[in-house]
């Protein structure tokens, strides 16, 4: 059994800051499955767990959202149907 470290530190909102063992793809680019994954439930499940299930905080995780709705991609994204 591997033992988690216990240095977990959140901000003033209440979101996990980084952590190597849930943030597994922290610093890497946003693949096409992550972007789909984030915008089928982004409004039907808790922002941790689609933090856990990508690895990336939540903070990125809201402000991808932020961009693809700006952008007009978050509707495409939800809709894809290709990974989920």
């Amino acid at each position: 059994m591997e033992v988690i470290d216990q240095d977990i530190t959140y901000d003033r909102f209440g979101r996990m800051q980084f952590h190597p063992d849930f943030h597994f793809s922290h610093g890497k680019s946003f693949t096409e499955s992550d972007l789909e994954y984030i915008c089928k439930f982004y409004e039907i499940d808790e922002i941790r767990t689609i933090s856990f299930a990508i690895g990336k905080t939540e903070h990125t995780i809201r402000t991808k959202v932020f961009d693809l709705r700006k952008r007009g991609l978050y509707d495409f994204y939800k809709n894809l149907n290709k990974n989920w």
